[in-house]
């Protein structure tokens, strides 16, 4: 079973160290973002460029000087603050103890709603063995737990194949289509609304993964 490590950090669930589940492509577990991940994920995102590209809002200037390593600690402070505040939960996504992704929850929403969203990204290296989908299935379990939140919500572009096996295999269910939602690589594009409430995980979404062959417990 996966293990769950948090501390005071002012929020519910944060901060937490998530995992492990084991997939095909090696063991998957979520940390909290550190300052000293800098070198790393600036390596990834440059290296990843047109993997993601596609996928991400629009930013200014150049994705390489976006991801130049020196634009890592001002990304950083804005993470650590909001997630004390409880607005975000920002994670790395480590595979046997390497840092190859990250997943984050934004928008937490607290009250009659209590919501958020879920993205993430994967080094294109290790894209297609399971490491997005236990990602993911490690954030629900700990958004539906420790966080208390009651729905989550995931957008996809029609196009990207991949992102929506991921969220059918971790649970979602698609919603509806969000038509010109996002400046997206300089475009207004459609997205696929997904969603999952806390009603509709059985056990939990790891045990799900378990009992469908795509991931074991360590």
């Amino acid at each position: 079973m996966f293990r769950w490590l948090g501390g005071g950090g002012g929020s519910p669930g944060w901060p937490a160290t998530l995992g492990p589940l084991r997939t095909k492509g090696g063991t998957v577990s979520l940390r909290p973002v550190k300052m000293r991940d800098g070198k790393t994920w600036s390596e990834l995102r440059i290296r990843n460029q047109n993997s993601l590209l596609p996928w991400e809002p629009t930013g200014i200037g150049s994705w390489a000087d976006r991801h130049q390593p020196g634009s890592w600690p001002p990304l950083f402070a804005v993470l650590k603050s909001e997630a004390k505040r409880g607005t975000i939960l920002p994670f790395v996504i480590e595979l046997d103890g390497r840092y190859v992704g990250q997943l984050t929850v934004g928008n937490i929403q607290r009250g009659a709603v209590r919501t958020a969203w879920i993205g993430y990204w994967v080094d294109e290296a290790h894209a297609g063995k399971g490491i997005a989908t236990a990602a993911v299935a490690l954030g629900v379990d700990h958004c539906f737990g420790p966080v208390g939140l009651h729905r989550l919500d995931a957008t996809v572009q029609p196009s990207n194949e991949a992102s929506q096996k991921v969220l059918k295999n971790s649970g979602f269910r698609q919603e509806g289509l969000l038509v010109r939602y996002m400046d997206v690589n300089k475009r207004w594009r459609d997205h696929l609304l997904f969603a999952l409430t806390a009603e509709e995980v059985v056990g939990s979404a790891a045990e799900a993964l378990v009992r469908a062959g795509r991931a074991s417990f360590q």
